[in-house]
């Protein structure tokens, strides 16, 4: 069975600067993997690379044994929670997701409705996205990854604008997740509730990744050699 993702010596340029610079990991299926560094560190643009959403100028992405770009454009099985996720204004959450169901057409009102209960919205509240609180569209977002159950999953800064509340829901999200067998990527600043849960966490800074910890060693005082 291939790893979940394998980054290959990933260079991104963007107008002279270089925002990915010679990143290389492996992932094994079915775990709970963080990466932490400022902003502008590099982390949005490694979730950007193996989703397919740009184009690497140098070095691969494998997506479950498939090269993004060259075997697909994006992964299958995808859900992923980005600071630029849209929705329509004028749509209620569940007309939101009824119309982003209906573009694969692997789920239906059934799967938007749980989905909509497990991140603590309400179905058939009459609100747009429009009159949403910014704690309501994070959970919005959240609930349009989770929607159609995939086998890899993005969350980039989850828990922003969310309340003690929205944080454990957010824990107890991804344990399901992870239990359904599902491989989580996690993008968090200082977030110990969340940071308890990943088997490995990578900290980034001007595009690299610089240090690798394994699960708990963090918390012991202990460094692991970085994966590169």
């Amino acid at each position: 069975m291939s790893d979940a993702v394998v980054v290959n010596h990933a260079v991104k340029v963007l107008k002279k600067r270089t925002v990915l610079d010679d990143v290389s990991l492996t992932l094994p299926r079915g775990g709970v993997y963080g990466f932490s560094g400022i902003n502008g560190s590099g982390k949005t643009m490694l979730f950007r690379a193996i989703a397919g959403l740009i184009h690497l100028t140098s070095g691969t992405v494998e997506v479950f044994g498939r090269r993004i770009g060259v075997d697909v454009d994006f992964p299958s099985r995808l859900g992923i929670v980005l600071a630029s996720t849209g929705f329509w204004d004028e749509c209620t959450g569940l007309d939101n997701l009824r119309l982003l169901a209906s573009i694969r057409g692997e789920v239906g009102e059934g799967e938007a409705r749980e989905a909509l209960e497990r991140v603590g919205l309400v179905p058939d509240d009459a609100r747009t996205f429009a009159a949403y609180s910014m704690g309501m569209k994070q959970r919005l977002a959240i609930a349009q990854a989770i929607m159609e159950r995939p086998d890899l999953l993005i969350l980039d800064e989850p828990t922003n604008a969310l309340d003690v509340d929205g944080i454990e829901t957010v824990v107890h999200i991804i344990s399901e997740e992870k239990r359904r067998g599902c491989t989580i990527l996690v993008a968090c600043h200082n977030e110990p509730t969340l940071e308890a849960l990943f088997e490995r966490q990578f900290r980034m800074a001007d595009g690299r990744i610089v240090r690798g910890v394994p699960d708990g060693s963090q918390k012991k005082g202990t460094l692991s050699r970085a994966e590169l």
